[in-house]
């Protein structure tokens, strides 16, 4: 096999991937309730108003927001750590390659990765910020004055902690691909496949089946 081959199963793994984020953007946009991203902003947006609505239930908001803290933080190291193996590895290839005759789909791919990492540790980060700073929000007395004026900010950023929450997971899957492009690139396409059969079951909100109750007697 030539380096078109490889190339070639490059740009179709791509195109495959690029219809799929198409299709979820465009369907997210027409029914916002059958992708995972905007029904659950939705969820934490209805969570947040009717938190909102209950004195003495501080300490709970505290705590379901310092759970999505933690998750976010086991993401953004996890990708951190992923990254600098990443950067360690693939250096000296990119330093070498001029003298190595290093495939250049090989350095565009780990350089695609390197920043795909990158990427998940951003989202990850800022998604902690933002569940942090409505920490301190949700934490308020529901009595204070300051409360009330400040909830629609607790509003949007859990919303956009757990929007980057999400991308953080999507950018760590997305690295399937590129690591095997790296050691098969002919093999990028069948995994591609996979990722975005993986995805579809990742972007599917929950059916919430309505239970008929039978008469009794």
């Amino acid at each position: 096999m030539t380096a078109s081959h490889d190339w070639l199963a490059f740009g179709i793994g791509s195109a495959l991937f690029l219809c799929y984020e198409v299709w979820v953007l465009w369907v997210g946009w027409r029914h916002p309730d059958r992708i995972a991203r905007s029904a659950h902003a939705f969820m934490r947006a209805s969570w947040v108003d009717a938190l909102s609505r209950q004195p003495g239930f501080e300490i709970v908001a505290v705590q379901a927001l310092r759970n999505s803290l933690m998750s976010a933080t086991i993401s953004a190291s996890t990708s951190a750590l992923a990254l600098m193996g990443t950067v360690s590895l693939a250096g000296s290839t990119i330093e070498s390659a001029a003298f190595a005759g290093t495939p250049p789909l090989r350095i565009v791919l780990e350089m695609l990765l390197m920043a795909t990492l990158f990427a998940s540790f951003v989202c990850s980060a800022m998604s902690m910020r933002y569940f942090s700073h409505a920490g301190f929000v949700m934490s308020m007395p529901m009595a204070a004055p300051e409360r009330a004026s400040l909830n629609p900010m607790a509003k949007e950023y859990v919303k956009r902690a757990g929007l980057l929450y999400s991308w953080a997971l999507r950018f760590f899957l997305i690295i399937a691909p590129l690591v095997v492009g790296i050691v098969r690139p002919l093999a990028m396409p069948a995994m591609t496949v996979a990722l975005i059969v993986a995805l579809w079951f990742f972007d599917r909100p929950a059916r919430l089946a309505l239970a008929v109750q039978a008469p009794p007697g």
